[in-house]
């Protein structure tokens, strides 16, 4: 059976298990029955070889068997470790956390009396839908994985020749049905947005309305002079603006219903016979809504990349934008060093008519500082130097990430100091901020907007008292929020000292523990979107038995909040820094150059903002990750 990746069939189900939409793929079904009969002909004599099925289940039966699965592993995902609960033959059974995202079911064929494994059926959670994806495997591969449901050890044993990670990196079709997976998750909740590209303040407001609208996702409002009818053009604005809401694992009440129509559009146009090919959906959807023109054909010397599947005609510009996001956890302690780190990207906008090839020297990507970088394929990297890496590219439509890296700081962290929780009584606590912003910056960067939020997921907040040296305090029923910048009042050239000092005041904790409880057994199943609990059932949920493990002495909390126990407590930092990059990289727009030669302007701006910035209570308890000695 060749390489690459082919799908058998995909299933769309909802929080009831009824199975809302199936597509099976006829041609990959033959190149698998195929598959298994030559299986079977030469394992004569194998005792699994009745437990590879040629056959895929109706809709009904794979429902059935998902609901069965739900129950005998606790959740949709499973247990992903061997408890006593496990069942010998099940997913739990193989004791790896992977079986909560490559998941099995048993195919109940009443006119055959056996139960039949499919595997590998590929589970993405987005709410409120599951979806399941089934690729092309050799059924060498699904006999291997029916073999290890039935070792007696648990996990990855040393000197055992079959485990799951050594299947699994033999099947490069998991990761392409994960990626169909995915794609298909955001089309049905209508989460399909384009990386940002920002246009700087000197640009044409006809030049920022375009940026705007290709960040949403609009990639052709400017690219075509077709015509399009009134009702068919407003149709097409109001679909891609849905699209661009903001992506989210976690459960909506009154999502969207699904659009059937759009999906199978989206599957004969990325899928066609079951093997992705293309799975942009701004590729699909331009393709769709444009067609293509007769004289919109490539040079005759110029091969049309798969990335670009027509060209683009009008006004011609090049759009880069570089996004940080700074991720650090702040402890103000001895024996427990700061950890800042940097994950960027570098997103692009090419509007240029024809297949030109784009090109130009990155700033900052010198390995002192960067340490881990990875492109786009349409990127050629053909020399490096010490400070500098030329980069050259046949640009797609519309956004997309150039490239993106992992890099560590290398002016010192936008906002350090230290936050102290002192609990002065069982419903009253002292707190103190001491923090300095932009100690070390210089112009141009800006700090556009700052706010410290201290989270109480567990207690209500009654009042607090105190008054800060710059900004203002507001608090919520959960947390207390101090404002240091507000936006609009940035600062820029100049480090300042932030100090605030106040107590918070809780509601009686016994009011609360009732609620509480409730609150988080509520909370206690899957992360993404199986909410359903079964109380009926003497089935231990695996999320309740790690909690109860967890909470011997400590209260627990809800799960958006895992490391914020009652020991455990830290303030929330958000800000956004404009002007230049944190790690040094950047983009000289008088060295970009495109060949064949065209006027085209080139625009660059920069955008900082705080990712899992913690400042960790100094008085209290926390977690941190031992550095290894060499």
């Amino acid at each position: 059976m060749p390489g690459g990746c082919s799908i058998r069939a995909l299933w769309i189900l909802n929080n009831n298990d009824v199975v809302l939409f199936s597509r099976r793929f006829p041609v990959v079904e033959r190149r698998w029955r195929a598959a298994c009969k030559s299986e079977n002909e030469s394992s004569c004599g194998d005792n699994l070889q009745y437990s590879v099925s040629s056959l895929l289940p109706s809709d009904s039966e794979l429902a059935a068997a998902f609901t069965d699965r739900r129950k005998r592993e606790g959740s949709a995902r499973g247990f992903g470790i061997r408890v006593c609960q496990s069942a010998k033959e099940s997913d739990s059974w193989v004791d790896d956390p992977i079986t909560r995202h490559i998941i099995s079911l048993y195919i109940n064929k009443e006119e055959e009396g056996q139960n039949h494994l499919l595997w590998p059926l590929i589970l993405h959670i987005r709410s409120p839908y599951f979806i399941i994806v089934l690729p092309l495997v050799e059924p060498s591969h699904l006999k291997a994985y029916a073999r290890i449901c039935k070792r007696s050890d648990c996990g990855n044993a040393v000197g055992v020749d079959e485990s799951v990670s050594s299947l699994l990196l033999d099947l490069p079709s998991i990761t392409g049905a994960f990626m169909l997976a995915h794609a298909i998750g955001d089309i049905v909740t209508g989460d399909v947005p384009e990386p940002e590209v920002v246009v700087s303040a000197s640009s044409s407001v006809g030049g920022l309305l375009d940026s705007l609208t290709g960040s949403i996702g609009i990639s052709g409002i400017s690219t075509r002079t077709k015509p399009v009818s009134a009702a068919v053009a407003a149709s097409t604005t109001s679909n891609i603006a849905v699209s661009g809401a903001t992506a989210s694992d976690t459960p909506r009440i009154g999502s969207r219903p699904l659009d059937k129509d759009v999906l199978r559009t989206f599957i004969s146009s990325s899928m066609p016979f079951g093997t992705p090919l293309d799975l942009s959906y701004s590729n699909i959807s331009a393709i769709k809504f444009h067609g293509f023109a007769s004289t919109e054909l490539p040079p005759a010397d110029r091969k049309q990349p798969a990335w670009k599947p027509y060209l683009y005609k009008g006004k011609q510009r090049i759009i880069f934008t570089i996004h940080e996001a700074v991720h650090a956890a702040m402890y103000d302690r001895d024996d427990i060093p700061d950890s800042i780190s940097i994950s960027g990207q570098v997103n692009c906008r090419a509007e240029l008519e024809g297949l030109p090839d784009v090109s130009f020297p990155m700033i900052g990507l010198d390995t002192a500082r960067v340490q881990a970088v990875s492109y786009h394929p349409c990127v050629q990297v053909p020399e490096q130097g010490v400070d500098r890496h030329a980069v050259m590219f046949s640009p797609p439509m519309g956004n997309f990430v150039l490239m993106r890296y992992q890099a560590i700081c290398g002016i010192g962290p936008p906002i350090n100091g230290f936050y102290q929780l002192s609990m002065v009584s069982e419903n009253e606590g002292a707190f103190l901020f001491k923090l300095r912003l932009m100690e070390g910056y210089k112009a141009p960067l800006t700090m556009e907007f700052c706010t410290v939020t201290m989270p109480f997921p567990r207690r209500k907040v009654a009042s607090f008292e105190g008054t800060p040296s710059i900004g203002t305090v507001s608090a919520t029923e959960h947390s207390v929020e101090w404002r240091i910048i507000a936006s609009g009042r940035g600062i820029s050239g100049k480090s300042i000292e932030a100090t605030f000092p106040g107590t918070v005041k809780f509601a009686p904790w016994q009011t609360q523990r009732l609620s509480s409880s409730e609150s988080v057994l509520g909370n206690v199943a899957d992360e993404d979107s199986d909410t359903e609990t079964d109380a009926t059932t003497n089935v231990v949920n695996v999320e309740d038995f790690l909690m109860e493990k967890m909470n011997k002495d400590l209260q627990p909390v809800d799960l958006e909040e895992p490391f914020c126990w009652q020991a455990y407590n830290y303030a929330k930092v958000s800000f956004k820094l404009v002007g230049a990059s944190l790690s040094g990289m950047s983009i000289d727009p008088k060295s970009v150059s495109v060949f064949p030669p065209v006027k085209a302007p080139v625009d660059f701006s920069t955008q900082v903002t705080s990712g899992d910035y913690i400042l960790w209570n100094t008085l209290g308890k926390c977690p941190s990750a031992v550095t290894a000695k060499v």
